[in-house]
C-alpha cells in the first residue's frame, strides 16, 4: 500500500493509523510546496503541473509549446516518470532545459522531488516552468508541488467518462485540455457530455479542446499560459478560482 496517496486497502484495525500517517506526510509535503511556491514567485517563475494518464499527449504538447514560445519565454521542464529519460530527452531536443525525475515504484511526484530538481535545473528569473507529472489520474491530484496552476490533459481516445471515474483529479483542475481532437470523427467521444461532467466537479473550469498534431486551438493554450504568468504576483491560480 502507498501510504502517501492511499492506494490499496488496509485492514480495518490499521485504518486510523494509516490515515494519520497520510495526513502527516501530506502536511509535510504542503509545507515544502509553499516554500517552493514562494521561491519561484520571488524569481517570477511561472510553474504549471501537468497531469494525465499515460499517452494523453503531455510531452507532445510541451514539445510544441517549446517550439512555439521559445522566442518569448525561457521554458524549463521537470519530467516525472517511473523509469527512463525518454521524455526529458525529447524536451531537450525540442530546445528546452529539462531534468528527469524517476520515481521507481512511486506513482506521482511530490514537493521534495520538485525541490531537488529545481536545484539541478536552476531556471532563470522569469522562466516558464512545466512539471510533467507521472502518468496517472489518481495520486498526482493529491500532491501540491508549488505550482501556479494544475492542468489535466486527456485525449479523445480515452473516452468521455474520465471525470466521473477520476473526480478528484478533475476537481482540482484549473484547466482541462482535451487533446487529439483531430481524431474525433473516428472515436466515440461526446465533448459536450465531457464538459458537463468536468464542470460539475469544478464549476466554471475551462475545457480546451485542441490538437497538438494539427495545431487546432493551441493559441488558446498559449493565452492561458500568458494569463497564469500575468497573475504570478498573487495567490496560486487555483486558490483564486475556488480550489
Amino acid at each position: 500500500m502507498c501510504l502517501t496517496c492511499g492506494c490499496g486497502d488496509a485492514p480495518a484495525t490499521e485504518t486510523t493509523e494509516t490515515v494519520l500517517v497520510e495526513e502527516r506526510l501530506l502536511a509535510k509535503n504542503d509545507r515544502l510546496a509553499e516554500h517552493v511556491r514562494d521561491s519561484l514567485a520571488a524569481r517570477e517563475i511561472t510553474a504549471l503541473n501537468l497531469m494525465s494518464s499515460p499517452g494523453a499527449g503531455k510531452t507532445s504538447l510541451l514539445e510544441r509549446t517549446v517550439a512555439d514560445l521559445a522566442w518569448r519565454h525561457t521554458v524549463c521542464v521537470i519530467e516525472g516518470d517511473q523509469e527512463t529519460s525518454f521524455d526529458a530527452d525529447r524536451i531537450r531536443r525540442a530546445g528546452a532545459r529539462a531534468v528527469q525525475v524517476n520515481t521507481g515504484a512511486g506513482c506521482h511526484l511530490d514537493a521534495a522531488m520538485v525541490h531537488r530538481a529545481l536545484h539541478e535545473l536552476d531556471p532563470p528569473t522569469g522562466a516558464l516552468l512545466f512539471v510533467e507529472n507521472v502518468g496517472n489520474l489518481v495520486c498526482p491530484a493529491l500532491f501540491d508541488l508549488g505550482e501556479r496552476a494544475k492542468v489535466v490533459v486527456v485525449s479523445v481516445t480515452e473516452g468521455d467518462d474520465k471525470p466521473l471515474k477520476y473526480p478528484h483529479m478533475f476537481g482540482v483542475a484549473d484547466l482541462v485540455v482535451v487533446n487529439k481532437t483531430d481524431l474525433l470523427p473516428y472515436v466515440d467521444f461526446d465533448l459536450a457530455r465531457f464538459e458537463e461532467q468536468a464542470r460539475a466537479l469544478r464549476p466554471g473550469v475551462e475545457v480546451l479542446p485542441l490538437s497538438v498534431r494539427t495545431g487546432e486551438n493551441v493559441e488558446h493554450w498559449y493565452a492561458f499560459l500568458e494569463d497564469v504568468a500575468a497573475e504570478r504576483g498573487g495567490a496560486a491560480h487555483g486558490a483564486r478560482v475556488g480550489t
